[in-house]
């Protein structure tokens, strides 16, 4: 499985043709206490870049923005009662979809962990 981070914050898991995206630590330490997570609905069709998901915290909403194109498999149905996971575990339990990926050459545009850390040490 490999894992790649956007500029935006948001991580994706890929394993084959499925990629499992949620925020990053930074992100959801940056939002604060999470309240509230609307994932998209199984079947939807996302573009790259384009509006996935919506997290609000205490201190602000922010869109979730897709790192690749295609179809959502399925949404976190855990964030419904526990938003928190994002802020607990938000590279793991925290989650917020799953999607089949449109175009594998989407993640070449992608950061490896590497270069993640070395963006966010120059924010």
């Amino acid at each position: 499985m490999s894992r790649y981070f956007t500029e935006d914050h948001e991580w994706i898991d890929v394993d084959g043709q499925v990629g499992t995206v949620g925020i990053t630590d930074y992100a959801q330490g940056q939002l604060g206490d999470i309240v509230f997570v609307e994932v998209p609905d199984e079947g939807r069709q996302l573009a790259k870049g384009g509006d996935a998901a919506v997290v609000e915290s205490v201190k602000a909403a922010s869109d979730v923005y897709a790192p690749v194109g295609g179809t959502v498999l399925e949404g976190n149905p855990a964030l419904a009662d526990q938003p928190d996971l994002v802020n607990t575990d938000p590279e793991g339990e925290g989650w917020f979809f799953k999607v089949t990926l449109a175009d594998e050459g989407e993640l070449d545009g992608l950061m490896d962990e590497d270069a993640y850390k070395a963006f966010v040490a120059k924010l």
